[in-house]
């Protein structure tokens, strides 16, 4: 069997600040789930998957970072396969734990089906995709990138990973970390980078002192290195994909 990296999410991951801000993405069906739609200001063949922590991709803190990334030129694609039942939304405190691991299963299911349903209707001759996981959404994301759906992945205080993953791992990776972080700890971190230097995988690293699990999406912008910490790191991931999709090697 595989050894555990990074473990289920946990009380870390319901923890943070809500931010404020006027989305303006829309919610469509595709692929049997609703899913948040952010534009670009112009047309674009560069799509994100972008694939939530346990608060979804409607949890108005993860709209705005799908909506910065439209706003750099991307189509962003947010499913709920929490199927409108998130951490934030439904479930008591006390029933957390419950609920995480329940909500895999369904979610494993439906995933594949609206893949194919997001290239049915956007990929075309020039199509490039990119996904990004936070917390849950990284063992999905990961997966992606041992495949040649994506030009390149993005991981963001990932729960749910196996050295497996690692191992089949096949597209250019970025992970996004803070200093503590109690799902994917130093060691393991340390790990990951070990058998993708061992692979010759193509991988960076952003490491952030001073934060913890879930300051990607949930940092407080009241605290300027919190909020620095949450810019950069979605700034270093639009970069990334930009690379792969734009101007860099495949």
């Amino acid at each position: 069997m595989s050894t555990t990296l990074a473990g289920a999410p946990g009380a870390c991951c319901w923890t943070g600040v809500k931010h404020s801000g006027t989305p303006v993405g829309q919610v469509e069906e595709i692929g049997g789930l609703n899913t948040y739609v952010s534009e670009p200001p112009a047309p674009t063949k560069n799509v994100i998957l972008f694939l939530a922590d346990v608060y979804g991709p409607f949890f108005i803190n993860n709209k705005l970072l799908q909506d910065y990334f439209a706003s750099c030129g991307f189509l962003v694609l947010g499913p709920d396969y929490f199927f409108g039942d998130s951490v934030p939304n439904n479930v008591p405190d006390d029933e957390r734990n419950a609920w995480i691991a329940a909500a895999r299963a369904p979610a494993i299911a439906a995933f594949p089906k609206w893949v194919e349903a997001v290239k049915a209707r956007y990929g075309t001759a020039g199509t490039k995709y990119c996904a990004v996981g936070y917390c849950f959404g990284a063992s999905f994301t990961i997966e992606l990138a041992a495949t040649d759906v994506v030009e390149a992945a993005a991981l963001a205080h990932p729960a749910n990973l196996e050295e497996s993953h690692f191992e089949n791992l096949k597209k250019p990776l970025l992970l996004s970390c803070p200093e503590y972080d109690f799902t994917f700890p130093t060691e393991s971190r340390r790990r990951a980078e070990d058998i993708m230097v061992a692979r010759k995988c193509r991988y960076y690293f952003q490491v952030f002192s001073g934060v913890k699990h879930g300051f990607a999406v949930r940092g407080n912008p009241d605290v300027p290195h919190e909020r620095w910490a949450k810019e950069e790191s979605a700034r270093g991931i639009k970069e990334w994909f930009t690379w792969f999709t734009q101007s860099g090697p495949a």
